[in-house]
């Protein structure tokens, strides 16, 4: 799985005109899943973000998690984080999982999010044209790939 991670004071998702997540301080999550993804990587991966310590405490160091700030989340999956850019101008999405093994890992993912923040987690629609806006707080972005762990 590979993750971009942004702190946000807000976030929101659209679809067909319609907002189906928003949310205020918190962290915007684009997921990328590939075939190789397992349970291991949903817990690994929902564990780090879920203490990631990347919001400021009162002396405006990063020092706190997403737990400790109470703040929110939404995730959107993102296919084109597994984009391989090595040949030509056109990007190869093999990488990407297809929709039948993607779906349930990213669901899985999301409910997992959720019993580690102990809140509801906003998402997109997996699969859908969406419309994704937000104002990047710091700014801090970070990237998490589950097969790199010592990064």
């Amino acid at each position: 799985m590979r993750a971009v991670v942004q702190r946000v004071a807000w976030a929101n998702v659209t679809v067909e005109e319609k907002r189906i997540a928003e949310i205020e301080q918190g962290l915007l999550i684009l997921l990328g899943i590939e075939d190789a993804d397992s349970q291991d990587d949903i817990l690994w991966l929902s564990n780090k973000i879920t203490n990631l310590r990347i919001f400021n405490d009162k002396e405006g160091v990063m020092n706190l998690s997403l737990k400790e700030v109470d703040g929110d989340a939404v995730v959107v999956s993102q296919f084109t984080l597994h984009a391989n850019t090595k040949k030509g101008n056109r990007p190869s999405y093999i990488r990407a999982s297809k929709p039948k093994v993607a779906i349930p890992l990213y669901e899985e993912f999301v409910e997992q999010l959720e019993l580690d923040l102990g809140k509801k987690v906003g998402t997109g629609i997996f699969g859908a044209d969406m419309k994704v806006a937000f104002l990047n707080d710091g700014p801090v972005t970070i990237v998490i790939d589950t097969k790199i762990k010592d990064l």
